[in-house]
């Protein structure tokens, strides 16, 4: 039985995401090809993966297994720093398409800013003409805080979105302001935590309760609720659905505030002005 699609979010640049992506870190290529081939038969439409994931090939490999048309299917990649230049980019971009068996990605992502190396702004300057070359559907930003944001639009330069760690313990409010101020989509990787110890806490189970869900679909809705994108990452059919099942229910404005109200302000798990990749 097939999940209904999740709604699209529009992007500044003219496309339109789906707000729920299949999310692939840490699997091997023959993992991503079975979870993919699994997510979009379910009704996924958006991809998530990367070049420092190493399993481009198979997340290619199961949209192709799943009969679906390609056009139907929103990609997203991310490359590494040593491609941290308007050619570079370009470059990322061959590699990846190649490794993934398209012609065109819908979002391409810088995966860290790595601030040491200060060529970041470069880098979404070669975005920019692949998306005017149509290469690209939607150009983006990983793991940028509200600072590195701010040297791009400095330069003119606006990402239409910013995958960050965000969870009811990371609430991220300062980049979330940042973001909405400048109509970037924020997406949520890692969005049930990292061992997900808040998904026991009573706020998220009374709620679960209440709308008869799971934990996780609360900890999801909160974010989907938010006008936020979600990446969680799942090889299981069972939670593929369940990670899909969040549009048929909304949490009340005190369950809301409750959940926000877990962010406990520990730190990311890797700081961007201190790692990357």
């Amino acid at each position: 039985m097939s999940s209904s699609l999740a709604p699209t979010i529009p992007l500044i640049g003219g496309a339109a995401m789906p707000s729920v992506a299949l999310g692939t870190w840490p699997m091997d290529d023959t993992e991503a090809a079975a979870a993919v081939e699994s997510a979009i038969g379910l009704g996924y439409r958006h991809i998530d993966t990367a070049e420092n994931y190493g399993n481009e090939r198979g997340v290619g490999e199961g949209i192709r297994r799943s009969g679906v048309d390609r056009s139907e299917i929103f990609i997203t990649t991310k490359f590494n720093r040593a491609w941290h230049s308007v050619e570079g980019v370009r470059r990322a971009w061959q590699a990846s398409t190649e490794r993934l068996g398209v012609a065109y990605l819908d979002l391409l992502l810088v995966h860290w800013p790595n601030p040491d190396q200060g060529t970041y702004v470069d880098a979404v300057r070669g975005l920019l003409a692949l998306r005017e070359e149509g290469l690209i559907r939607a150009l983006g930003v990983s793991n940028f805080t509200p600072a590195h944001v701010q040297r791009l639009t400095e330069a003119g330069l606006v990402p239409e979105v910013n995958q960050i760690q965000l969870d009811p313990e990371h609430s991220q409010r300062d980049a979330i302001r940042c973001h909405r101020k400048l109509g970037i989509v924020t997406e949520a990787y890692s969005p049930l935590g990292r061992g997900g110890a808040f998904l026991q806490d009573p706020v998220i189970e009374n709620a679960a309760a209440a709308h008869g869900r799971t934990p996780a679909q609360v900890a999801l809705r909160w974010q989907i609720q938010q006008g936020h994108a979600v990446a969680p990452k799942s090889a299981s059919p069972e939670r593929q659905r369940e990670n899909l099942a969040l549009f048929d229910f909304a949490l009340t404005d005190a369950e809301m505030a409750s959940i926000s109200a877990l962010d406990v302000g520990a730190p990311v798990q890797h700081h961007p002005d201190e790692f990357g990749h």
